[in-house]
Protein backbone atom coordinates (compact mmCIF):
# COMPACT_ATOMS: atom_id res chain seq x y z
CA UNK A 1 0.00 0.00 0.00
CA UNK A 2 1.47 3.41 -1.09
CA UNK A 3 0.81 6.34 1.82
CA UNK A 4 -0.48 8.16 -1.20
CA UNK A 5 -3.08 6.06 -2.29
CA UNK A 6 -5.85 3.80 -0.46
CA UNK A 7 -4.95 0.61 1.12
CA UNK A 8 -5.45 -2.51 -1.49
CA UNK A 9 -6.20 -5.12 1.07
CA UNK A 10 -8.18 -2.98 3.54
CA UNK A 11 -10.44 -5.26 5.96
CA UNK A 12 -14.45 -2.96 6.56
CA UNK A 13 -14.57 -0.02 4.94
CA UNK A 14 -17.45 1.88 3.98
CA UNK A 15 -20.06 2.05 2.06
CA UNK A 16 -22.84 3.67 1.16
CA UNK A 17 -26.42 2.30 0.79
CA UNK A 18 -29.60 4.02 -0.70
CA UNK A 19 -32.74 5.65 1.44
CA UNK A 20 -35.82 6.60 0.26
CA UNK A 21 -36.44 10.29 0.65
CA UNK A 22 -39.32 11.54 3.00
CA UNK A 23 -42.57 12.86 0.75
CA UNK A 24 -45.66 14.44 2.52
CA UNK A 25 -47.60 11.56 3.95
CA UNK A 26 -45.05 9.26 3.17
CA UNK A 27 -43.68 8.44 7.22
CA UNK A 28 -46.11 5.88 9.28
CA UNK A 29 -45.84 5.24 12.22
CA UNK A 30 -44.18 1.16 12.63
CA UNK A 31 -45.05 -1.29 14.99
CA UNK A 32 -42.32 -2.47 18.23
CA UNK A 33 -39.28 -3.66 16.34
CA UNK A 34 -36.78 -6.02 18.05
CA UNK A 35 -33.24 -4.65 17.82
CA UNK A 36 -31.29 -6.68 15.08
CA UNK A 37 -29.20 -9.75 16.27
CA UNK A 38 -25.15 -8.62 17.12
CA UNK A 39 -23.24 -8.29 14.14
CA UNK A 40 -20.97 -11.29 13.27
CA UNK A 41 -18.24 -9.36 12.24
CA UNK A 42 -16.76 -5.78 12.55
CA UNK A 43 -18.34 -3.15 10.40
CA UNK A 44 -16.58 -0.28 8.52
CA UNK A 45 -18.05 3.17 8.10
CA UNK A 46 -20.46 4.54 6.25
CA UNK A 47 -20.53 7.91 3.94
CA UNK A 48 -23.51 9.84 5.10
CA UNK A 49 -24.46 10.95 1.82
CA UNK A 50 -28.73 10.49 1.18
CA UNK A 51 -29.21 8.52 -1.83
CA UNK A 52 -32.47 9.02 -3.62
CA UNK A 53 -34.49 6.08 -4.50
CA UNK A 54 -37.67 6.00 -6.75
CA UNK A 55 -39.99 4.97 -3.95
CA UNK A 56 -41.90 6.84 -0.91
CA UNK A 57 -40.07 5.96 2.45
CA UNK A 58 -42.48 3.37 4.43
CA UNK A 59 -41.38 3.92 7.93
CA UNK A 60 -39.24 5.77 10.49
CA UNK A 61 -37.21 5.33 13.31
CA UNK A 62 -38.93 6.83 16.14
CA UNK A 63 -36.97 9.83 17.11
CA UNK A 64 -36.61 10.15 21.62
CA UNK A 65 -36.61 13.15 23.40
CA UNK A 66 -35.12 13.39 26.91
CA UNK A 67 -36.60 15.65 28.98
CA UNK A 68 -34.31 18.32 30.87
CA UNK A 69 -35.30 19.26 34.60
CA UNK A 70 -34.90 22.45 35.82
CA UNK A 71 -33.02 22.72 39.21
CA UNK A 72 -34.07 24.22 42.52
CA UNK A 73 -32.02 27.69 43.77
CA UNK A 74 -32.07 27.85 47.53
CA UNK A 75 -32.28 31.11 49.80
CA UNK A 76 -33.37 32.36 53.08
CA UNK A 77 -35.03 35.46 54.24
CA UNK A 78 -34.68 36.94 57.96
CA UNK A 79 -37.83 36.84 60.00
CA UNK A 80 -37.24 37.56 63.60
CA UNK A 81 -33.85 35.76 65.39
CA UNK A 82 -35.11 32.40 63.17
CA UNK A 83 -33.91 31.83 59.49
CA UNK A 84 -36.67 30.58 57.66
CA UNK A 85 -35.59 28.97 54.38
CA UNK A 86 -37.50 29.32 51.34
CA UNK A 87 -37.30 27.47 47.85
CA UNK A 88 -37.81 29.36 44.81
CA UNK A 89 -38.15 26.68 41.28
CA UNK A 90 -36.46 27.81 37.66
CA UNK A 91 -36.32 26.28 34.53
CA UNK A 92 -32.89 26.88 32.54
CA UNK A 93 -31.65 25.90 29.02
CA UNK A 94 -28.92 23.68 28.78
CA UNK A 95 -26.17 25.29 28.49
CA UNK A 96 -23.05 25.12 26.44
CA UNK A 97 -19.96 25.91 28.15
CA UNK A 98 -16.59 27.52 26.30
CA UNK A 99 -14.28 29.43 26.75
CA UNK A 100 -15.48 32.30 24.79
CA UNK A 101 -18.78 32.56 26.73
CA UNK A 102 -21.63 30.32 27.82
CA UNK A 103 -24.32 29.94 25.12
CA UNK A 104 -27.32 28.21 25.32
CA UNK A 105 -28.04 24.93 22.43
CA UNK A 106 -30.60 26.84 20.73
CA UNK A 107 -28.58 29.99 20.73
CA UNK A 108 -25.80 27.75 18.81
CA UNK A 109 -28.58 26.69 16.92
CA UNK A 110 -30.47 29.67 15.73
CA UNK A 111 -26.99 31.07 15.07
CA UNK A 112 -25.46 28.32 12.75
CA UNK A 113 -28.16 27.35 10.99
CA UNK A 114 -28.37 29.86 8.83
CA UNK A 115 -24.98 29.03 7.37
CA UNK A 116 -25.99 25.19 6.91
CA UNK A 117 -27.60 24.19 3.85
CA UNK A 118 -28.86 20.96 2.21
CA UNK A 119 -27.60 20.00 -1.43
CA UNK A 120 -29.49 18.19 -3.87
CA UNK A 121 -28.57 16.17 -6.13
CA UNK A 122 -29.64 13.87 -9.56
CA UNK A 123 -29.04 10.76 -7.36
CA UNK A 124 -28.04 11.77 -4.07
CA UNK A 125 -28.35 14.86 -1.48
CA UNK A 126 -26.26 16.03 1.59
CA UNK A 127 -25.41 18.85 3.08
CA UNK A 128 -23.13 21.87 2.97
CA UNK A 129 -21.36 24.84 4.78
CA UNK A 130 -21.98 28.57 3.47
CA UNK A 131 -17.91 30.00 3.23
CA UNK A 132 -19.07 33.47 1.66
CA UNK A 133 -21.74 35.80 1.43
CA UNK A 134 -21.77 35.11 -2.95
CA UNK A 135 -22.04 31.17 -2.62
CA UNK A 136 -19.03 29.23 -2.02
CA UNK A 137 -19.94 26.37 -0.28
CA UNK A 138 -17.85 23.90 1.64
CA UNK A 139 -19.36 19.99 1.23
CA UNK A 140 -18.02 16.34 0.87
CA UNK A 141 -16.42 15.02 -2.02
CA UNK A 142 -19.05 12.13 -2.17
CA UNK A 143 -22.00 14.47 -1.85
CA UNK A 144 -21.40 15.40 -5.41
CA UNK A 145 -19.59 12.67 -6.98
CA UNK A 146 -21.36 12.12 -9.69
CA UNK A 147 -24.12 14.65 -9.75
CA UNK A 148 -22.70 16.14 -12.86
CA UNK A 149 -24.34 19.64 -13.39
CA UNK A 150 -27.50 18.66 -11.47
CA UNK A 151 -26.94 20.44 -7.87
CA UNK A 152 -29.30 22.70 -6.38
CA UNK A 153 -28.98 24.64 -2.65
CA UNK A 154 -31.77 24.86 -0.62
CA UNK A 155 -31.39 27.61 2.50
CA UNK A 156 -32.24 27.45 5.58
CA UNK A 157 -34.95 29.65 4.64
CA UNK A 158 -36.70 27.38 2.02
CA UNK A 159 -35.27 28.79 -1.06
CA UNK A 160 -32.92 27.45 -3.44
CA UNK A 161 -30.27 27.92 -6.21
CA UNK A 162 -28.65 26.31 -8.81
CA UNK A 163 -24.87 25.20 -8.08
CA UNK A 164 -22.05 24.13 -10.04
CA UNK A 165 -18.82 22.75 -8.62
CA UNK A 166 -15.83 24.89 -8.26
CA UNK A 167 -13.04 22.17 -7.38
CA UNK A 168 -13.05 18.81 -5.46
CA UNK A 169 -10.11 16.82 -3.76
CA UNK A 170 -10.94 12.78 -3.15
CA UNK A 171 -8.19 12.54 -1.26
CA UNK A 172 -9.49 14.83 1.24
CA UNK A 173 -13.21 13.94 0.87
CA UNK A 174 -13.66 17.53 0.55
CA UNK A 175 -15.26 19.99 -2.37
CA UNK A 176 -16.76 23.43 -2.58
CA UNK A 177 -19.83 24.60 -5.24
CA UNK A 178 -20.74 28.09 -5.80
CA UNK A 179 -24.61 28.67 -5.57
CA UNK A 180 -25.73 30.86 -8.44
CA UNK A 181 -27.23 34.59 -8.16
CA UNK A 182 -27.17 34.97 -4.39
CA UNK A 183 -25.81 37.34 -2.43
CA UNK A 184 -25.70 38.70 1.37
CA UNK A 185 -25.64 34.88 2.94
CA UNK A 186 -24.83 34.22 6.02
CA UNK A 187 -21.48 32.79 6.26
CA UNK A 188 -20.41 29.91 9.07
CA UNK A 189 -17.20 31.25 11.59
CA UNK A 190 -14.26 29.01 11.29
CA UNK A 191 -12.94 27.63 14.58
CA UNK A 192 -9.72 26.14 15.11
CA UNK A 193 -9.90 22.31 14.88
CA UNK A 194 -6.75 22.15 16.87
CA UNK A 195 -7.97 23.54 20.22
CA UNK A 196 -10.38 20.38 20.47
CA UNK A 197 -10.28 18.73 23.39
CA UNK A 198 -12.12 14.97 24.33
CA UNK A 199 -15.26 16.21 26.08
CA UNK A 200 -15.72 18.86 24.42
CA UNK A 201 -19.44 19.94 23.41
CA UNK A 202 -20.89 19.96 19.92
CA UNK A 203 -23.44 19.72 17.53
CA UNK A 204 -24.14 18.35 14.30
CA UNK A 205 -26.33 20.09 11.95
CA UNK A 206 -27.27 19.20 8.43
CA UNK A 207 -30.07 17.09 6.33
CA UNK A 208 -30.33 14.10 7.08
CA UNK A 209 -32.79 11.84 5.62
CA UNK A 210 -33.48 14.92 3.74
CA UNK A 211 -34.91 16.76 6.93
CA UNK A 212 -32.90 19.94 6.61
CA UNK A 213 -31.87 22.03 9.09
CA UNK A 214 -32.12 19.29 11.78
CA UNK A 215 -29.70 19.83 15.06
CA UNK A 216 -28.05 17.17 17.07
CA UNK A 217 -25.84 17.57 20.42
CA UNK A 218 -23.20 15.39 21.67
CA UNK A 219 -19.10 15.41 22.77
CA UNK A 220 -15.88 14.93 21.07
CA UNK A 221 -15.58 11.36 21.58
CA UNK A 222 -12.12 11.08 20.74
CA UNK A 223 -9.72 13.04 18.06
CA UNK A 224 -6.88 12.00 15.44
CA UNK A 225 -9.10 8.81 14.25
CA UNK A 226 -8.00 7.18 10.44
CA UNK A 227 -10.97 5.57 8.63
CA UNK A 228 -11.14 4.67 5.01
CA UNK A 229 -13.63 5.83 2.81
CA UNK A 230 -15.33 4.49 -0.14
CA UNK A 231 -16.48 0.35 -0.29
CA UNK A 232 -14.57 -0.32 -3.41
CA UNK A 233 -16.97 -2.19 -4.99
CA UNK A 234 -17.39 -4.77 -1.61
CA UNK A 235 -20.93 -4.57 -1.74
CA UNK A 236 -24.36 -3.86 -0.08
CA UNK A 237 -25.12 -2.89 3.37
CA UNK A 238 -28.00 -4.23 5.77
CA UNK A 239 -30.55 -1.33 6.17
CA UNK A 240 -31.53 -0.28 9.30
CA UNK A 241 -34.93 -1.81 10.80
CA UNK A 242 -37.38 0.85 9.88
CA UNK A 243 -35.84 2.05 6.86
CA UNK A 244 -37.28 -1.13 4.50
CA UNK A 245 -34.82 -3.78 5.53
CA UNK A 246 -33.27 -6.42 2.91
CA UNK A 247 -29.97 -5.18 0.90
CA UNK A 248 -29.36 -2.33 -1.37
CA UNK A 249 -26.74 -2.19 -3.46
CA UNK A 250 -24.11 0.32 -2.50
CA UNK A 251 -22.68 2.63 -5.06
CA UNK A 252 -19.33 1.87 -5.93
CA UNK A 253 -16.81 4.08 -4.70
CA UNK A 254 -12.43 4.24 -4.83
CA UNK A 255 -11.49 3.61 -1.24
CA UNK A 256 -9.87 6.53 0.48
CA UNK A 257 -8.37 6.53 3.96
CA UNK A 258 -8.49 9.89 6.06
CA UNK A 259 -6.36 10.64 8.78
CA UNK A 260 -6.83 13.00 11.63
CA UNK A 261 -10.58 12.58 11.94
CA UNK A 262 -12.85 13.82 14.50
CA UNK A 263 -15.00 11.12 16.47
CA UNK A 264 -18.20 12.20 17.82
CA UNK A 265 -21.37 10.93 19.73
CA UNK A 266 -23.77 13.38 18.27
CA UNK A 267 -26.32 12.21 15.80
CA UNK A 268 -25.33 11.56 12.35
CA UNK A 269 -26.96 10.19 9.38
CA UNK A 270 -27.46 9.63 5.82
CA UNK A 271 -27.63 13.32 4.39
CA UNK A 272 -25.43 14.48 7.20
CA UNK A 273 -22.21 14.52 4.93
CA UNK A 274 -20.97 17.80 4.52
CA UNK A 275 -22.47 19.57 7.24
CA UNK A 276 -21.27 21.46 10.33
CA UNK A 277 -19.58 20.14 13.63
CA UNK A 278 -19.74 23.46 15.25
CA UNK A 279 -18.47 23.96 18.89
CA UNK A 280 -19.97 25.96 22.24
CA UNK A 281 -19.33 28.98 21.01
CA UNK A 282 -21.13 28.19 17.53
CA UNK A 283 -17.88 27.93 15.33
CA UNK A 284 -17.04 24.94 12.20
CA UNK A 285 -14.50 22.89 13.94
CA UNK A 286 -15.76 19.72 11.45
CA UNK A 287 -17.39 18.69 8.20
CA UNK A 288 -19.62 15.48 9.15
CA UNK A 289 -18.25 12.68 6.78
CA UNK A 290 -19.44 9.11 8.37
CA UNK A 291 -20.54 7.04 10.65
CA UNK A 292 -19.68 3.47 11.98
CA UNK A 293 -22.12 0.96 9.93
CA UNK A 294 -23.25 -1.32 12.95
CA UNK A 295 -22.41 1.10 16.05
CA UNK A 296 -24.13 3.76 17.91
CA UNK A 297 -23.31 7.52 17.71
CA UNK A 298 -20.17 6.94 16.05
CA UNK A 299 -19.59 9.78 13.74
CA UNK A 300 -16.41 11.39 11.93
CA UNK A 301 -15.70 14.43 11.14
CA UNK A 302 -12.76 16.17 8.96
CA UNK A 303 -11.33 18.81 10.90
CA UNK A 304 -12.05 22.59 9.96
CA UNK A 305 -8.36 23.00 9.87
CA UNK A 306 -7.79 20.60 7.36
CA UNK A 307 -11.06 21.66 5.52
CA UNK A 308 -9.83 25.41 5.27
CA UNK A 309 -6.47 24.77 3.43
CA UNK A 310 -8.12 22.80 0.86
CA UNK A 311 -11.16 24.71 0.31
CA UNK A 312 -8.22 28.07 0.04
CA UNK A 313 -6.59 25.88 -2.66
CA UNK A 314 -9.87 24.55 -4.69
CA UNK A 315 -10.85 27.99 -4.60
CA UNK A 316 -8.00 29.62 -5.92
CA UNK A 317 -6.72 26.76 -7.82
CA UNK A 318 -9.40 24.74 -8.43
CA UNK A 319 -7.04 21.91 -6.98
CA UNK A 320 -5.09 20.88 -4.32
CA UNK A 321 -1.23 19.78 -3.82
CA UNK A 322 -0.50 16.84 -1.64
CA UNK A 323 2.22 15.99 0.41
CA UNK A 324 4.48 12.98 -0.78
CA UNK A 325 6.28 10.48 1.26
CA UNK A 326 7.44 7.65 -0.77
CA UNK A 327 6.89 4.50 0.74
CA UNK A 328 4.47 1.43 0.13
CA UNK A 329 3.39 0.00 3.73
CA UNK A 330 1.23 -2.44 5.17
CA UNK A 331 0.30 -3.42 8.35
CA UNK A 332 3.04 -5.43 10.96
CA UNK A 333 2.83 -8.56 12.32
CA UNK A 334 3.81 -9.29 16.07
CA UNK A 335 4.01 -8.16 18.77
CA UNK A 336 4.80 -4.30 18.27
CA UNK A 337 1.90 -2.49 16.18
CA UNK A 338 3.09 -0.49 12.62
CA UNK A 339 3.48 0.00 9.81
CA UNK A 340 6.22 -2.24 7.92
CA UNK A 341 7.76 -0.71 4.85
CA UNK A 342 7.64 -2.88 1.69
CA UNK A 343 9.29 -0.65 -0.71
CA UNK A 344 10.79 2.82 -0.70
CA UNK A 345 10.59 5.07 -3.91
CA UNK A 346 13.85 6.26 -5.58
CA UNK A 347 14.67 9.52 -5.12
CA UNK A 348 11.55 10.14 -2.45
CA UNK A 349 11.35 11.85 0.50
CA UNK A 350 11.55 8.77 2.70
CA UNK A 351 14.83 7.66 0.60
CA UNK A 352 16.43 11.04 1.28
CA UNK A 353 15.53 10.88 4.98
CA UNK A 354 17.37 6.97 5.30
CA UNK A 355 14.66 4.84 5.67
CA UNK A 356 14.77 1.51 4.10
CA UNK A 357 12.13 -1.27 3.23
CA UNK A 358 11.96 -3.29 6.62
CA UNK A 359 11.95 -0.72 8.65
CA UNK A 360 9.08 -0.65 10.93
CA UNK A 361 6.89 2.81 11.59
CA UNK A 362 5.95 3.08 14.85
CA UNK A 363 5.27 7.00 14.64
CA UNK A 364 4.55 9.72 12.33
CA UNK A 365 4.42 13.08 13.65
CA UNK A 366 3.31 13.45 16.96
CA UNK A 367 1.06 10.14 16.06
CA UNK A 368 1.48 6.99 17.29
CA UNK A 369 0.67 4.80 14.14
CA UNK A 370 -1.18 1.46 14.89
CA UNK A 371 -0.84 0.27 11.23
CA UNK A 372 -0.89 1.12 7.58
CA UNK A 373 -3.82 3.23 7.52
CA UNK A 374 -2.39 5.37 10.04
CA UNK A 375 0.84 6.78 7.84
CA UNK A 376 -1.50 6.59 4.91
CA UNK A 377 -3.95 8.66 6.33
CA UNK A 378 -1.04 11.37 8.05
CA UNK A 379 0.46 11.19 4.89
CA UNK A 380 -2.63 13.20 3.47
CA UNK A 381 -2.97 16.01 6.29
CA UNK A 382 0.71 16.66 5.70
CA UNK A 383 1.53 20.41 3.84
CA UNK A 384 4.15 20.37 1.10
CA UNK A 385 7.83 21.41 2.50
CA UNK A 386 6.52 20.27 6.32
CA UNK A 387 9.15 18.50 8.41
CA UNK A 388 8.19 15.41 9.81
CA UNK A 389 9.69 13.55 12.63
CA UNK A 390 9.44 9.63 11.23
CA UNK A 391 10.48 6.90 14.62
CA UNK A 392 11.19 3.72 12.90
CA UNK A 393 12.68 0.50 14.46
CA UNK A 394 15.38 -1.59 12.41
CA UNK A 395 17.07 -4.46 14.01
CA UNK A 396 15.83 -3.97 16.84
CA UNK A 397 17.00 -0.60 17.69
CA UNK A 398 14.68 2.82 17.31
CA UNK A 399 15.70 6.15 15.71
CA UNK A 400 14.05 8.90 14.21
CA UNK A 401 14.64 10.57 11.23
CA UNK A 402 12.62 13.90 9.99
CA UNK A 403 11.89 13.88 6.87
CA UNK A 404 10.96 16.90 4.10
CA UNK A 405 7.36 16.36 2.53
CA UNK A 406 7.48 17.07 -1.19
CA UNK A 407 4.85 17.83 -3.70
CA UNK A 408 3.56 14.78 -5.08
CA UNK A 409 3.61 14.59 -8.71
Amino acid sequence: MDANTPREDSTGGWSQFGVTPPTAGGFTRPGPVLPPPPPPRRAGFVLTRKTIAGLALAAFTALTVAALGGGAVGAYVAAGAQPTPTVTKTVASPVFRAASGQLTVAQVAEKVQPSVVMIQGQSAEGSGVVLSEDGLILTNNHVVSGQGRQLTVKFSDGKTAKATVVGTDPATDLAVIRAEGVSGLAKVTLGDSDQLKVGDDVLAIGSPLGLDGTVTSGIISALDRTVTAGNGGQGGQQLPPGWGGGQEQAQESEPTTLGGMIQTDAAINPGNSGGALVNAAGELVGINSAVAADGVNLGFAIPVNTAKQVSEQLISKGKVTHAFLGVSVTDATGDVPGALVRQVSAGSPAAKAGLKQGDLITKIGDTVVSGGDTVVGQVRGFKVGQQVPVTYQRDGKTDTVTVAMEEKK
